[in-house]
C-alpha cells in the first residue's frame, strides 16, 4: 500500500477537492507507486510550459485545479516508461468511478499524456 508524501500533497494544495479524494483513493491500492509532480498553475507558469512544448494551450485544466500530472516511481526513481502509466491509469480511472468523480485520463487521447488526469469538462467546467 502506498501514500503520497509531502511534496505530492504540496502539489494537491489548489486541486478540485474531487480530483484529490481520487488521486488519494487511487494511490492507496495502486500497482505502481506514483506521485503528484504539478497541480494548480498560475498563467505564468503555464505560459512558460507553452513556451518550452510541455503544454498546448492557455485553457489548461490546471490553471483551475481541475487537473493533476503524476510520476511512476520504482525502487524510489521517477520513471517514464508508457507500460507504467499503462497500470496506473486504468486503477485511477476505477478509483474515480468508485467515487462517482468523472474524470479524463490523457493515456485516452489520441495525443497521449500518460501522467494526466483531470476532471471532465462536462460535469465540472474549466
Amino acid at each position: 500500500m502506498y501514500k503520497f508524501g509531502t511534496t505530492s500533497e504540496k502539489h494537491l494544495q489548489g486541486v478540485h477537492q474531487d480530483l484529490v479524494a481520487v488521486m488519494r483513493e487511487a494511490i492507496k491500492y495502486s500497482p505502481v507507486d506514483f506521485g503528484i509532480v504539478d497541480g494548480l498553475r498560475t498563467k505564468a507558469e503555464q505560459k512558460r510550459y507553452v513556451a518550452k512544448g510541455a503544454s498546448k494551450t492557455m485553457k489548461s485544466r490546471h490553471l483551475t485545479g481541475k487537473a493533476v500530472d503524476i510520476m511512476c516511481y520504482v525502487n524510489g526513481k521517477g520513471r517514464w516508461e508508457e507500460a507504467l502509466y499503462k497500470k496506473v491509469g486504468p486503477h485511477v480511472k476505477a478509483a474515480a468511478k468508485k467515487l462517482k468523480v468523472a474524470i479524463i485520463w490523457g493515456g485516452d487521447w489520441n495525443w497521449k499524456d500518460w501522467g494526466h488526469f483531470e476532471l471532465d469538462v462536462k460535469k465540472y467546467g474549466y
